[in-house]
């Protein structure tokens, strides 16, 4: 693994750890000031991205982190979001940009955990 790689993989990956513990302000000290998001519906820039996720589900949830894939200047993780609500819970896989020792782009994909009799192989 490069410097640059495992750099990345410990930022990403500590910021996920401060943000499942809830400690969102952590993220003001690892993303771009001009950070982009990629996700409809989410607001790009640092401080407006930060403020939505105070109210989003995923501020609320149990997160299972199940795998990190890093390779230079992206870090992508694979987790299980769970609320109370939905106890099966939603996957997502999250795909972070670095530049500078900064996050500087996310993109998304979440998808709905289905009864375990539809995936014989299981999502995780």
């Amino acid at each position: 693994m490069t410097k640059e790689t495992e750099r990345n993989r410990t930022i990403v990956l500590t910021a996920f750890q401060e943000f499942a513990r809830g400690n969102l302000e952590h993220l003001r000290d690892v993303l771009a000031p001009d950070f982009v998001e990629h996700s409809p519906g989410n607001p790009s820039g640092r401080d407006a991205f930060v403020d939505f996720l105070r109210t989003a589900p995923v501020a609320g949830a149990a997160l299972d982190l199940r795998r990190v894939v890093a390779d230079g200047a992206y870090v992508v993780l694979h987790y299980r979001m769970t609320t109370p609500d939905e106890p099966r819970g939603t996957a997502v896989v999250d795909i972070w940009r670095l530049a500078d020792g900064l996050i500087a782009e996310h993109w998304d994909v979440v998808q709905p955990v289905p009864e375990e009799a539809s995936t014989p192989h299981g999502m995780f």
